[in-house]
């Protein structure tokens, strides 16, 4: 086990079972960090907002912490950072607001590497404004055809969006690239980091994103949504927003326990620092490509270059879901299915079963690859 592995798994109580959770791309498990600071806020800080009395004021404040550790995590100002129940909650909510900007016949680019968090509301948003959402196709090796977008802008084109990664496969994006070739046909560029924020750092204002979604528990966090809005578009959209709130796309209280768990798993995150995650990482996934046994068919790039460390795949003879029983049966957890990545699925010729998916984090050990590997090989 690296040095790493044994430093920071000793600070997850969820990893002391026997159980290997290959299953990171669903979901991570969360250090004792941030269990603690969820529990901690609900036994001394309890309360709503704007209290003259200690609790709500308590409430004031870490809700303030929280904007400031999404900035630093996002690359933004805190006034830019927007947090909900989910990613594909606030990119309903978000897609609704530009929707008032758009007019019948205007042009949405989406791409078939995308979760459908990115897909679904677009497709609705086109499906009450008449509007035409367009697909950007894939190359032979899953990475993004961007001649194919590139033929696909035209005048009519308002949104370009796109994941930095995909979570299916793994496959990382162009996503400077992709931006800017918005920006050029004058759109938005609008990104779903979600399954690029557990593997590398995020930095909004380098990316000239205009608009980025995550979500906190996918790494390492509770269960919420975090978005970025650039200032200069919220200052020029009409929000959905009650009227006594000075946030324009939050309503309602939010889950002031789960804005402590993400403070926590931010911190987290820092004091293991990105090039320990990601030097650790980079060495699972090469250890798991080397090792796949030949009754397997990979769905991606082959290598650790342009990826991230989640692998779709194959068994011979063997449906997804019967693969993902039997691992589960020797305490490995994967995934099978389509993950929401309908139109991967749909472009590979997968669906409708899908495929099996492991996906490691920093915290998962060679061990644990080897593992899934061997069992790969005895099913």
């Amino acid at each position: 086990m690296s040095t790493l592995a044994l430093d920071v798994r000793a600070q997850f109580s969820a990893l002391q079972v026997p159980t290997a959770f290959l299953d990171a791309p669903a979901g991570t498990q969360c250090p004792d960090s941030v269990i603690t600071a969820v529990a901690g806020y609900l036994r001394k800080s309890n309360s709503n907002v704007g209290g003259a009395f200690g609790n709500s004021r308590a409430t004031d404040a870490l809700i303030a912490d929280a904007r400031i550790a999404a900035a630093a995590f996002l690359g933004c100002s805190p006034a830019e950072t927007t947090f909900g129940p989910s990613m594909t909650t606030l990119n309903f909510a978000l897609t609704r607001t530009v929707g008032r900007t758009l007019s019948a016949g205007d042009e949405v680019l989406v791409t078939r590497l995308d979760h459908d968090g990115n897909v679904a509301p677009w497709l609705e948003l086109a499906h009450d404004l008449d509007l035409h959402v367009r697909f950007v196709e894939l190359n032979d090796d899953t990475t993004l055809d961007l001649d194919d977008l590139q033929a696909k802008l035209t005048e009519r084109t308002r949104v370009v969006a796109f994941p930095l990664a995909s979570n299916a496969l793994g496959t990382l994006t162009d996503a400077k690239q992709l931006v800017d070739l918005a920006h050029e046909a004058g759109a938005l560029a609008w990104c779903d980091a979600v399954h690029s924020a557990p593997h590398r750092p995020l930095d909004v204002a380098e990316l000239g994103a205009d608009v980025l979604l995550c979500s906190p528990y996918k790494f390492f966090g509770p269960h919420m949504g975090l978005a970025f809005v650039r200032a200069e578009l919220t200052d020029s959209w009409r929000t959905y927003k009650v009227r006594p709130s000075d946030h324009p796309y939050e309503n309602g209280t939010l889950q002031h326990e789960l804005l402590a768990g993400f403070v926590a798993a931010t911190e987290y995150i820092d004091s293991v620092g990105w090039p320990a995650i990601q030097a650790q990482e980079h060495a699972l996934g090469k250890r798991f490509l080397e090792g796949l046994p030949d009754r397997c068919t990979l769905y991606g790039l082959p290598t650790m270059e342009g990826r991230v460390p989640t692998f779709a795949f194959r068994v011979d003879g063997l449906t997804p879901r019967s693969v993902a029983e039997k691992l589960g049966a020797r305490d490995i957890a994967v995934w099978e299915g389509d993950y929401y990545a309908v139109e991967v699925m749909q472009a590979l010729g997968l669906a409708p079963e899908g495929v099996v998916r492991a996906g490691f984090v920093h915290y998962n050990t060679a061990d644990e690859i080897d593992r899934l590997l061997t069992a790969l090989e005895e099913l």
